[in-house]
């Protein structure tokens, strides 16, 4: 019984995390997932990014980077999406330098930062996340940390991440595995993620 109340206060926390949900959007073809690939030309790596409210310190999104075979965001239940960045099951194709700042900059604002952990791998640690983010499948609104959490620990080297709900606790986690760098990224404008998705898009395609 005890069990069965935790396992209730854990999901009545991450329904909660309304920041952490979106409408799913259709999956691409093949064909515009070729024409997008991209791997950056750096060292196989895993970045973690974390939106963080700037007046309570809570969490409100978890998503992961993988520079592996190409480099893709898995963003679980995310908002973020562009005319020129295609989907599959939550998961970010052609993750460019311009698509990667487009959508640091999307979640940044007066209210929110974007923290960014960033540790090099091996190439078989990203081939797996890899394909561990593109098997996943799509994820309900508000279980961001815990699919990507859920991601992370079957990585080999990652088995010591637990399961979370909450995207700082995944983030603190993360922060005392050896090697990993960590960034924050802040703007100022106004408006919620729509306002900067909306945004990302129009410069992405200018």
């Amino acid at each position: 019984m005890r069990l069965m109340k935790q396992t209730a206060l854990a999901l009545a926390s991450a329904v909660a995390l309304a920041a952490c949900a979106a409408e799913q959007q259709p999956d691409a073809d093949p064909a515009e997932l070729a024409a997008v690939s991209y791997r950056d030309p750096g060292p196989a790596s895993l970045t973690l990014y974390t939106v963080v409210n700037n007046n309570s310190g809570q969490g409100g999104h978890s998503a992961l980077m993988v520079n592996g075979p190409e480099r893709v965001i898995f963003d679980p239940a995310g908002s973020f999406h562009a005319d020129i960045v295609p989907e599959v099951d939550d998961v970010l194709f052609g993750i460019t330098p311009r698509v990667e700042q487009a959508y640091r900059s999307a979640h940044a604002r007066s209210a929110y930062h974007v923290v960014s952990q960033t540790i090099e791998v091996t190439p078989e640690q990203a081939a797996a996340a890899y394909q561990l983010v593109r098997a996943n499948g799509q994820v309900p609104g508000a279980f961001c940390a815990n699919a990507t959490s859920g991601i992370l620990r079957q990585v080999p080297g990652f088995e010591g991440v637990n399961s979370t709900f909450y995207p700082v606790t995944l983030s603190d986690q993360f922060a005392q595995i050896s090697g990993v760098v960590t960034s924050k990224y802040y703007e100022n404008d106004d408006g919620d993620i729509t306002d900067g998705v909306a945004r990302g898009n129009a410069d992405l395609n200018g």
